[in-house]
């Protein structure tokens, strides 16, 4: 265990080089180019998590501003997914769950149940999160490890299904043979495809066009990706109440994450494209009937502006939805600014349309609302069980951007707490 969690602290820049370096000897690359390979995506992944901190300590603020202005006094404080994942890390399942995992990827793949042999080791925390607060609910290990086991497997197969529809709607990316067994993300899917649908049935609505490509076209310059960064950025500190100096400093920093994200994820992905040709000449070789993808982590998407700005786009409106929800006792607060990666599954669906993305988006804040205004007391405790020291600052708390507060666990950590309490 000690082991485990000295290879997770450091991270996903350096886990995944690592990862990729091994799995490219196993799939016979050359050391050299495996080890070029495993640096350029150990780079991109820096690149990324410096952009992605810029926005992150940029909207943080502006977060907390408009919060305050609003005068929300909740009382389940949103802790964001960086204390969500230490919660996961750090809960007595975690190495059982850890191990039965590999275990269950490697059978589903043997059993060709699942095409996905999901490497994006760093964010089994998704499932390990909501292992804790079942854990948490029902005070019963075993309960909780079978149901992160059983939502872990589910997870693999609908990667598996989604990963075409993915690969169709993102053109401009090379996602051919990566699939996204990413539980937070994969959760949103009906809600895009809901939004999607009914709009499409609506007169007018159905005619509103907000893909980037056709603002651009209608926009010219001001419909660029750094342009509208720069805009939305000025909005929000708008919102927030800043001075000129600040909304400006704002705009600039949300455009320079706008034009630069997508520079990182190209570095990245020409790592990850030269472990994924490998190993897929080499699994034609070994299995010439069969077809597999790559697992990743959903970062590799979250650079596409139709993703990145409704995520900024949503920000103000799940303020609003805080205040304006009867029952919600949620206070938005560290995951507000990392909204855009409830989007980077739903976009694929809503064919990129950022009209229909904000809907399903709003849709998706108020059901994290009220699942995490109802989990609240399992999520607190998961913390403490977990040895979470800031939990005793907060009455309760839990978070906006994770897997205990979509639909789906909430659903298992309710029927597990009912299948606990039938014995």
């Amino acid at each position: 265990m000690a082991i485990i969690n000295s290879i997770i602290s450091l991270g996903a820049s350096v886990m995944m080089p690592i990862i990729f370096f091994i799995v490219g000897l196993i799939f016979k690359m050359k050391p050299a180019k495996a080890f070029k390979a495993g640096m350029l995506v150990g780079v991109g992944f820096t690149g990324v998590s410096m952009v992605i901190n810029l926005l992150l300590n940029a909207l943080g603020p502006a977060s907390k501003a408009m919060v305050a202005r609003l005068g929300l006094h909740l009382t389940v404080t949103d802790v964001g997914w960086a204390t969500a994942s230490t919660i996961g890390w750090g809960s007595p399942i975690m190495p059982v769950a850890v191990v039965g995992f590999l275990v269950i990827n490697a059978i589903l793949l043997v059993l060709n149940v699942t095409k996905t042999v999901d490497i994006d080791i760093f964010n089994f925390w998704i499932f390990l999160l909501l292992g804790a607060v079942i854990y948490a609910g029902t005070n019963n290990f075993w309960v909780a490890v079978v149901a992160d086991w059983i939502i872990y497997a589910i997870t693999l197969v609908v990667a598996d299904l989604t990963q075409p529809i993915i690969q169709k709607q993102f053109p401009n990316k090379d996602l051919k043979g990566i699939s996204f067994p990413h539980l937070t993300c994969i959760a949103w899917i009906p809600f895009g495809i809901a939004a999607d649908w009914i709009i499409e049935k609506i007169p007018g609505l159905n005619k509103i066009n907000l893909q980037p490509e056709a603002v651009n076209k209608r926009l010219g310059t001001l419909g660029e990706p750094i342009s509208f960064g720069a805009i939305i950025g000025v909005i929000l500190g708008i919102l927030a109440g800043y001075d000129v100096s600040k909304v400006v400093t704002l705009g600039i920093n949300i455009a320079a994450a706008m034009y630069l994200l997508p520079i990182m994820v190209d570095v990245l992905v020409s790592g990850l494209v030269m472990v994924r040709d490998r190993v897929d000449a080499q699994l034609k070789e070994w299995f010439p009937k069969r077809k597999f993808f790559i697992g990743m982590d959903t970062a590799l998407l979250i650079d596409d502006p139709s993703v990145l700005a409704t995520g900024l786009l949503l920000l103000p409106f799940a303020i609003i939805l805080a205040f304006v929800l009867p029952g919600n006792k949620v206070l938005p607060f560290a995951d507000l600014a990392s909204l855009m990666f409830l989007f980077a599954l739903v976009a694929p669906f809503c064919k990129r349309n950022m009209f229909r993305m904000l809907i399903a988006g709003i849709l998706i804040v108020t059901v994290v609302f009220y699942a995490g205004t109802s989990i609240a007391p399992e999520f607190t405790k998961a913390a403490v069980m977990s040895n979470i020291g800031s939990v005793k600052s907060f009455t309760a708390i839990t978070n906006i951007v994770g897997s205990a507060t979509t639909w789906i666990g909430w659903i298992f950590i309710k029927l597990a707490e009912l299948v606990q309490g039938m014995f």
